[in-house]
């Protein structure tokens, strides 16, 4: 079990919202039901209220530090279903680029390869004392374009399973290239974490507020003022 999913959940309450996306750049169509998860009809584009609020002032610090420019969102709520879904997706997917059968995997390669998609995906648990963070509406998956809708290299694609998904992995490079994907990467942690989010620790991408990673994370931070997570699985 990942760390965090034991903090415990006081849930305050707050709806789930649309995401005025008229704000921001987004993805069209959206990247999950590209692949064929089942939103039944509904938006993914949803968050808790205070998560947008935040969302929203983030973007407004990110325009202060750079004009015109805008949060692309590329994936906000998500059901357990379309989690569960994308994991299984995602397992299928790594197998053909392993140039495995998939009928004829052992119970080792399969093993591994879920150990390797559960380093990007959290767990699809319908516990509701273990939901994924996406699930509660208090995380969101973002990148950054400029003025001209052209997308800010951050050095990977979002969802890459590979060690350059990892916030920090070109924080060291002496590569100039490298150096500006790092440091895009920190403008986009700055602005976020400016406006109360925390960063996954595995994804340069992934940023929540309120749920049980952002609590474990701060309790990390702080381990004698330890707090529980307020926002739990949104149904």
């Amino acid at each position: 079990m990942k760390p965090y999913r034991q903090v415990p959940i006081q849930e305050c309450g707050e709806p789930l919202v649309a995401i005025p996306l008229r704000l921001f750049a987004v993805e069209t169509p959206h990247p999950y039901m590209k692949c064929g998860a089942d939103y039944e009809g509904k938006s993914p584009y949803y968050l808790r209220q205070g998560v947008l609020d935040r969302v929203i002032q983030a973007q407004e610090r990110l325009q202060q530090l750079h004009s015109g420019w805008r949060i692309q969102i590329f994936d906000a709520y998500r059901p357990v279903e379309v989690q569960e879904y994308m994991v299984n997706y995602t397992f299928r997917q790594a197998v053909a680029d392993r140039n495995l059968d998939l009928a004829k995997l052992s119970d080792a390669e399969t093993a591994a390869i879920f150990q390797d998609v559960y380093q990007i995906w959290a767990i699809p648990s319908f516990d509701l004392e273990t939901p994924p963070p996406h699930s509660t509406g208090a995380a969101i998956d973002i990148t950054i374009v400029d003025e001209d809708g052209k997308t800010i290299d951050m050095g990977s694609p979002i969802d890459e399973m590979s060690d350059r998904s990892l916030p920090g992995h070109f924080a060291n490079s002496e590569d100039p290239v490298e150096q500006q994907y790092q440091h895009n990467r920190q403008l986009l942690d700055r602005i976020m974490t400016d406006a109360g989010f925390r960063r996954h620790p595995s994804e340069w991408w992934h940023f929540s507020i309120g749920d049980q990673l952002w609590a474990w994370l701060n309790n990390q931070s702080d381990p004698q003022h330890p707090i529980p997570a307020y926002y739990g699985r949104a149904v």
